[in-house]
């Protein structure tokens, strides 16, 4: 029984996904600590009230930009659930929390991780 639950939620966090892209695409966020930033994953808990939202931008970024970049999207989570709530047909628009995306810089320190070790081998 949880199951389709479980399925809704990531259907509805993909279709945030996209609809937040196209708002930002799009040019709505008039936020120059919004600038160049890419939507890369949204989670929704099973009972749709809250969509954690995972964002980072197109090139390295130092962490007082990322801080920025998340303080500046949580300025504008009130307009941007307006207009998610204008688009999906949900009963409810989720709340939007915003975070870093550390996946990708993770996977980076790891790889040089890697090629240290290799070179030292060597």
């Amino acid at each position: 029984m949880n199951a389709p639950r479980h399925d809704r939620a990531a259907r509805v966090g993909e279709e945030v996904r996209r609809e937040l892209m196209s708002l930002v695409m799009r040019g709505r966020l008039k936020d120059p600590a919004t600038k160049d930033v890419v939507v890369s994953a949204v989670t929704v808990t099973n009972d749709l009230q809250i969509a954690t939202v995972y964002v980072r931008t197109l090139d390295e970024a130092t962490d007082r930009r990322k801080e920025r970049l998340v303080a500046g999207l949580e300025r504008a989570a009130g307009f941007l659930r307006r207009e998610l709530g204008k688009t999906l047909e949900l009963r409810r628009t989720p709340e939007l929390r915003f975070e870093w995306d550390a996946s990708i810089d993770q996977g980076s320190r790891i790889e040089r991780l890697l090629d240290e070790i290799r070179q030292e081998e060597e």
